[in-house]
């Protein structure tokens, strides 16, 4: 199983050392040819902006769009999230607008609101994750094909709509490798 990694900004690097440890292989996604053959995606964290302009000027916008809603698994952490989001709040950035959900993007605050915390995801087993939110969005409301994984404070953190996951913390900086294992549960089901 290869699974391809947005390479243009963010925790690469730490989302390729996961899943090595789960015994996947990795491509670094910098142009569509780069999606040929991966059999999942995973949209790192970083800045929205910047990596809705980037995936635009490498003409990966459209591709990653089309195979998303091919059915390519496709998981996305933070900014991830919010470029998966069908709605951004006050926003007109690029997005691959494939997930049913309006999302409210720094929503906890600037670099110094970043904080963590043990969640609950019933989903994952009884054990909490040991969540970490760096300017971390949240999803305000969801359509009705998605399923909310995560919830805190009225807010939506993990959620999944058939192949996408998207979580609003970034998993890839623990040593927990649940959610990572969740979502090479859905390359195995594809």
């Amino acid at each position: 199983m290869k699974v391809g990694i947005l390479a243009l900004q963010g925790a690469v690097r730490e989302h390729r050392n996961m899943l090595h440890r789960l015994g996947a292989q990795t491509v670094d996604v910098l142009n569509p040819q780069d999606l040929r053959g991966v059999s999942g995606l995973i949209l790192p964290g970083g800045e929205s902006t910047t990596v809705g302009k980037l995936m635009l000027r490498y003409g990966l916008l459209t591709p990653i769009a089309e195979a998303g809603r091919a059915g390519l698994p496709i998981f996305g952490t933070c900014t991830g999230l919010i470029l998966l989001a069908k709605h951004i709040n006050n926003s007109s950035q690029h997005t691959l607008a494939l997930m049913d959900a309006s999302v409210e993007r720094n929503a906890f605050g600037r670099q110094q609101a970043s904080f963590e915390a043990d969640m609950p995801i019933p989903v994952l087993g009884g054990k909490p994750f040991h969540a970490i939110f760096i300017r971390a969005p949240y999803i305000e409301k969801v359509g009705s094909g998605v399923t909310v994984l995560l919830r805190h404070d009225e807010k939506i953190l993990f959620a999944r709509q058939g192949n996408l996951l998207a979580a609003a913390f970034h998993p890839e900086l623990t040593d927990d490798t649940r959610i990572h294992e969740y979502f090479l549960s859905f390359i195995i089901e594809n």
